[in-house]
């Protein structure tokens, strides 16, 4: 698959992506003001039967960051792939091998062979994508794929993600797929040490990971972990993230790191 462009059952393009922030209700709050500040958007009024989803605002272009209260746990994130055909686009998922969590026909959440959730919902338009805040820019969701299921989850996303470039990484356990110019989010698959539930967590591409490290903590990010190329830093909501050392333009990497 290096090098490759995957192509899929049912051929369709993906025209935008989310990245979702998904937390607790009781840390809710806590993650929309800690990422609006780190991402320098407002919010969207909340919507829901619950009060459950809110979209984080960019200036002068469209929003591709959203969070969502979930139930008890340490949350975590997931993609939505907005497309012209719902059903369609989630009728080739499951037939690489997803199942359906729940079908409202305009909006269908979905699993991963893997276990990781995903959704699919309709393109209205958007384009704009969100340039690079204070030399960073939140452009990735990393799925943490027990070993197990490695394979087989690098090879369901490889063909659902059509027109996506799917290549091994930088590092052995990681493999990018990669969207066409234009759309903000992309795809990083993170194989784990040791057996477990597959989840997901946000990467940030920065200039300079010290001086974005220093920043997220003063707005009240703690210090997790450090590795050559990227920075672990958990936010006031509980949920950890990445501080990787890609150019925040391309979202390539600048050397060795978890991505190519």
């Amino acid at each position: 698959m290096a090098g490759a462009r995957a192509s899929t059952i049912a051929p369709m393009r993906i025209s935008w992506t989310y990245a979702f922030i998904d937390r607790p209700r009781e840390t809710f709050g806590a993650a929309c003001d800690f990422w609006t500040a780190a991402t320098d958007t407002r919010l969207s009024e909340l919507r829901g039967e619950h009060d459950e989803f809110v979209t984080l605002l960019p200036e002068g272009a469209d929003a591709c960051v959203k969070v969502q209260a979930v139930g008890p746990g340490s949350g975590g994130a997931h993609l939505d792939f907005c497309v012209d055909d719902v059903p369609e686009f989630a009728g080739a998922a499951v037939r690489l091998g997803a199942s359906v969590v729940t079908d409202l026909g305009s909006l269908v959440v979905l699993r991963s062979p893997g276990g990781q959730l995903f959704c699919a919902d309709p393109w209205r338009g958007q384009s704009a994508r969100p340039g690079v805040v204070r030399g960073s820019r939140l452009d990735q969701v990393c799925v943490d794929v027990p070993p197990s299921a490695y394979d087989a989850e690098v090879a369901f996303w490889s063909a659902l993600l059509d027109g996506w470039e799917s290549r091994p990484g930088a590092l052995p356990e990681f493999h990018v797929v990669e969207p066409p110019p234009g759309l903000p989010v992309r795809l990083l698959l993170q194989r784990l040490g040791e057996e477990g539930t597959a989840s997901a967590h946000l990467d940030l591409a920065c200039a300079d990971v010290a001086a974005t490290r220093a920043h997220h903590e003063r707005l009240g990010a703690g210090f997790v972990a450090g590795f050559s190329g990227w920075t672990v830093l958990r936010d006031p909501s509980g949920g950890t993230y990445c501080l990787t050392s890609r150019d925040p333009v391309t979202g390539r990497s600048r050397g060795q790191g978890m991505s190519a």
